[in-house]
C-alpha cells in the first residue's frame, strides 16, 4: 500500500508516474499499471485499474495533486482492469472520463445510477489531441486510435513533452518485473509477450497499420499497461515485431470452431 510510484519521466513541473505493484499481495487478479500525469497543477490519471488498486492509487494520486486539480480520468477501453473502480473515481473526484465513444454507453455499467451524468467524453475513432488543465498548467495529450489491439474501441496516449506513448495492451509482457525497463528485445521477452499478443490482438492487418502511424512520432519509451516499459532500441524493435506477427484471427480456422465432441 505505501509503495512508491515509478518516476517515468521528470522535467520541470512535468512528471510521469507508473503505480505497477498493487497486485503483488493477493496474486488473483492479473498485474496491471496505472498511471499519473502531473503537469504544475494539473494532473490525469491514465487506465486507473479496478477496485484492488484503488485504494493505494488514491493514496499516491492525494500526495501529488488535490483532488479538484485532477483534469481527466482516460481509459484506453473498458475492461475491468482498466475502469472497474470508475464508481469510486465519480465520487471523489469531479473528473470527466475520456474513453471511446464505442463504451459511452456501456461505462455506465460500472456506477451507481446517475453517477457518471455529463462526465463521459466520447472519444472520436479518428482520435484527438487533447489539452487537459488550464492556463499554465494545461498540457497536451494525444489518444491515437488503437482500436482492435484489442478492443473495438481502443485508444492509446502519447505524451508529447515526455515522449511516451501508453500503449495500452499492445506491449504487454508477463512475468516480468514492471519496474525494469527493457533497452533491447532479445527471445526472452518476446517469450513473455508472444502468446498473449497471439491471442488478444486481432490480426496483422491492424498491427501494420499501428506501426505505420506511430513511426511517424519521436516516442523515447512504450509503456504498456501490463509487465515492463521499453525503451531505447526496445521500441523500434517492438515496432517491428508487432508488424510481422500474425495474431487473432490470422490463427483461426475449422479447428478453433467446432461443435464440442
Amino acid at each position: 500500500m505505501g509503495r512508491m510510484p515509478i518516476e517515468l519521466f521528470k522535467r520541470g513541473t512535468h512528471r510521469c508516474l507508473m503505480f505497477a505493484d498493487f497486485h503483488e499481495e493477493d496474486g488473483e487478479a492479473v498485474q496491471s499499471n496505472q498511471f499519473l500525469l502531473l503537469h504544475g497543477q494539473a494532473g490525469a490519471i491514465l487506465d486507473p485499474g479496478g477496485n484492488v488498486a484503488y485504494n493505494p492509487l488514491y493514496l499516491g494520486l492525494t500526495q501529488e495533486l488535490p483532488l479538484n486539480r485532477l483534469s481527466a480520468i482516460l481509459a484506453s477501453h473498458a475492461d475491468p482492469d482498466i475502469i472497474a473502480s470508475l464508481d469510486r473515481w465519480m465520487t471523489a473526484t469531479q473528473a470527466p472520463v475520456y474513453i471511446s465513444r464505442v463504451w459511452e454507453r456501456f461505462v455506465p455499467h460500472f456506477c451507481k445510477p446517475g453517477k457518471t451524468q455529463g462526465r463521459i467524453i466520447g472519444l472520436p475513432d479518428a482520435g484527438a489531441r487533447l489539452r487537459l488543465g488550464q492556463g499554465e498548467d494545461s498540457f497536451e495529450l494525444l489518444a491515437l486510435p488503437a482500436h482492435f489491439l484489442h478492443a473495438e474501441g481502443n485508444f492509446q496516449f502519447y505524451d508529447p513533452l515526455s515522449r511516451i506513448l501508453f500503449s495500452g495492451d499492445l506491449g504487454a509482457s508477463l512475468g516480468v518485473q514492471p519496474g525494469r525497463i527493457i533497452e533491447r528485445l532479445d527471445a526472452a521477452h518476446v517469450g513473455r509477450m508472444e502468446g498473449f499478443h497471439r491471442r488478444y490482438m486481432v490480426s496483422n492487418k491492424v498491427m501494420r497499420l499501428w506501426a505505420a502511424m506511430v513511426r511517424e512520432l519521436d516516442i523515447a519509451m512504450i509503456v504498456p499497461q501490463h509487465g515492463a516499459p521499453m525503451a531505447g532500441a526496445a521500441v523500434g524493435d517492438f515496432i517491428r515485431w508487432a508488424e510481422e506477427l500474425a495474431c487473432g484471427i490470422d490463427l483461426m480456422g475449422p479447428a478453433q470452431y467446432r461443435v464440442p465432441a
